[in-house]
């Protein structure tokens, strides 16, 4: 084989070498404001779900409901003797309030609330928060990623439960 004929073959080679590699799987955005919230208090970042449900930004007001509440329980799981009438009390309130509508909205694309976990998972790992104990925290991170987990294998069962409902399914 000649040079001009193995050319072209050499420069494709070089140029496949040298390219970037190709993305397999895109990386989730993260909402507005998610570099500043690292250190908020989780009650901060889990009351961000409220004005955004209302203002019918139901996917953003996912990502902040899941970030304040795993970050919330790494630091209930962490101290489990506090007092339930201060912290643990608090959560709960705003878990009940906030959670029916947040997940009513969420539940309704399960492949888009995998991936809202999933950038919360991202998030957590970006903006840490140090003052959360890391043995726990992980615990708390597993058991989001278990849950992202079960959702998918349950996908089907939830949507039919949903639309007996008369829930939608987006």
């Amino acid at each position: 084989m000649s040079y001009s004929t193995m050319f072209p073959h050499l420069a494709a080679a070089a140029l496949f070498l040298l390219a970037p590699p190709p993305a397999f799987a895109e990386e989730p955005a993260l909402p507005p404001g998610a570099e500043t919230a690292g250190n908020a208090l989780p009650s901060a970042i889990m009351l961000r779900a409220a004005p955004l449900m209302q203002a019918g930004k139901g996917d953003e007001a996912t990502f902040w409901f899941y970030a304040g509440q795993l970050r919330w329980r790494s630091r209930l799981n962490a101290s489990p003797a506090q007092d339930p009438t201060g912290e643990p009390a608090l959560f709960s309130s705003l878990f009940e309030t906030l959670g029916p509508p947040v997940n009513g909205w969420a539940f309704g694309d399960i492949p888009k609330l995998q991936r809202t976990i999933d950038a919360v998972l991202l998030w957590d790992v970006r903006y840490p928060d140090p003052s959360l104990d890391p043995t726990v925290h992980e615990r708390m991170r597993a058991g989001l990623t278990a849950l992202r987990e079960q959702i998918g294998r349950e996908a089907d069962m939830i949507r039919a439960e949903r639309a007996s409902k008369g829930l939608e399914n987006r």
